[in-house]
Order: structure tokens, then C-alpha cells, then sequence
């Protein structure tokens, strides 16, 4: 029988029970990976985070979602992992910022943290962006989402980007269009499949404002129906609408999403030339997970 340090922290937020809930673990390495989709459904959280040792690097993370899929890319998945061990004082000072380096995948990544005003603030380096071809027709994804076709618009063009993970981005005519968006699994995951990606983030965007988009993300693929912020569709977002020239001179995005959910999360990024992704996030809860 082993205990392992565990929690929940709320990402992307500044008060409890707000922005998106990672359950994280540590200690787990010794355990096979069907005990881990078996914790990550016991927590039945979006996303579930194993911290675990690197030969590459400070931590290796490993995330699940509930149905036991195994997700990539540094979102908040990965974000609320080292605000959680930093709340532990597991990183030593942070009056300084400081650096360090994670283990997703294939992938190195470094992630710098600091204390500001009493909270944790981590700010990360996503991949650079790359970018699938445009979709061919948008009659089958406003059918799969519940939209008028003249609401889904075409600059940018509908298309799968990827600074981590590949999510379909598809900017609608605004954020009450955003909100009635009421995807049909079965269709959305063909258009997903055809496409090649793993989740929808529908955006509303205003050239007029370029520092703001409103967002809700939809991931049936792994199970996951809607996520109140994420931080792998944010970032290509960010760099998407950069390779546009519309965003605004310092490059910077913020994203708003989860309202739809209750959850309102507030998700900063700007470009450094890739995307960096940043915010904070509180525990709300630490205790020891028993596993046999």
C-alpha cells in the first residue's frame, strides 16, 4: 500500500472554485499506467497530473483525462502541476523568478516562476506553431456545432494548429454565437477525425480589440466534453492569429473562457516568438491518495 501526495488546484484563477480544477499527484512512478487512468478517473477531473521524476529534466508530467486518455502540449494540465509544488514550497524561494525545465512527451519545456503579491505566477514556452491546411467547406462543422453557416467566419480560415496538441480553431461571428454553440458528439468527432484534431476551440474575436478573444472548448475525443480553460488550444490561438497580423503590436492575447460553465477563467498569452502562456492558481485542496 502506498500514499501519495495529491490535490486540486484551481488554474487560471485568482479566488477558489473558479478557473479550471487539476487534480495533481506525486510519488506515482513505480505505479503501471492503468493505475494511473484508474486515478485519473477516481479524481474525474478534466485532467489529472503526474509529477514524476526526469532523466531530462527537473519533473516529468504525465496527464489523463477521466476516461483514462493520455494528453500532450503545456496547458494548464501542466501550469497548475508547478503551482502546486511551488505552493509546497517544493522549489525553494521564488522572490526571484526562477526556471525550470518539464518533461511532456517528446517535448522539453521550460517554465518560469515567481511570487507576486503572495500568489504564484507561472508563466511557459509552448512548441512552435504549426499549422494544418484550411478547411475545405464549414457546412459540416457549423452543422456539427449547432451554427448558422454566415456565423462561422473565414478570417482566419477554420484549420487545425498545434503548439503542443492540435486543436481545431474556429472563429465564430461573436461570443453570444460562441455561447450558443451546442456541439453534437457524433458529428463533431467526424469533422474532428477529418481534420486530424483533438479538440474544437470556437473563438469570437474583434480585430477592432486584438488583445481579447472569448472562447469555449469542446474535446470528445478524449472524453472531455468542456474544459473551462485551456492552455494548448490558447497558445496556438495566440500564435494563429499572430501569423494573421492581427493581433496587436506588443503580441500579447488574453483568452476568456469557462463562462459558459461557471468556471471564468482568464488565459495570458503572448508571442517571445512562441507562445508563452501565464497565470496563477490557488489549491483548494492537499491530502494523500491511497493506492494499492
Amino acid at each position: 500500500m502506498a500514499e501519495l501526495a495529491s490535490g486540486l488546484i484551481d488554474v487560471f484563477a485568482d479566488t477558489p472554485l473558479s478557473g479550471n480544477p487539476l487534480a495533481v499527484v506525486e510519488g506515482a512512478d513505480a505505479l503501471p499506467d492503468d493505475t494511473l487512468r484508474r486515478i485519473a478517473g477516481e479524481f474525474n477531473q478534466a485532467e489529472t497530473t503526474f509529477l514524476l521524476k526526469s532523466t531530462r529534466a527537473d519533473w516529468k508530467l504525465r496527464s489523463f483525462t477521466a476516461n483514462g486518455s493520455e494528453i500532450f502540449g503545456a496547458g494548464h494540465n501542466a501550469l497548475g502541476a508547478w503551482l502546486w509544488l511551488a505552493e509546497h514550497g517544493a522549489l525553494g524561494s521564488l522572490d526571484a523568478p526562477k526556471t525550470f525545465q518539464q518533461e511532456i512527451g517528446t517535448d522539453v519545456l521550460p517554465i518560469t516562476l515567481e511570487a507576486r503579491a503572495g500568489r504564484i505566477h507561472g508563466r511557459m514556452k509552448q512548441s512552435p506553431l504549426k499549422l494544418s491546411p484550411p478547411l475545405d467547406e464549414v457546412g459540416p462543422l457549423a452543422e456539427a456545432l449547432a451554427v448558422p453557416v454566415a456565423d462561422v467566419l473565414t478570417h482566419p480560415a477554420p484549420r487545425v494548429a498545434s503548439t503542443g496538441a492540435g486543436h481545431l480553431l474556429v472563429r465564430v461571428r461573436d461570443a453570444l454565437t460562441v455561447d450558443r454553440a451546442r456541439p453534437m458528439s457524433d458529428k463533431l468527432l467526424s469533422v474532428l477525425a477529418a481534420a486530424g484534431a483533438e479538440g474544437c476551440y470556437v473563438y469570437a474575436f474583434d480585430p477592432a480589440a486584438p488583445r481579447t478573444a472569448y472562447a469555449r472548448f469542446f474535446n470528445p475525443t478524449v472524453g472531455l466534453w468542456e474544459d473551462a480553460a485551456t492552455g494548448t488550444a490558447a497558445g496556438p490561438l495566440c500564435a494563429y492569429l499572430g501569423s494573421e497580423n492581427l493581433l496587436a503590436e506588443d503580441k500579447t492575447l488574453v483568452v476568456e473562457q469557462g463562462v459558459h460553465m461557471g468556471r471564468r477563467s482568464l488565459l495570458h498569452v503572448r508571442l517571445t516568438p512562441e507562445p508563452e502562456l501565464s497565470g496563477s492558481g490557488v489549491v483548494v485542496l492537499r491530502g494523500l491518495l491511497t493506492v494499492t
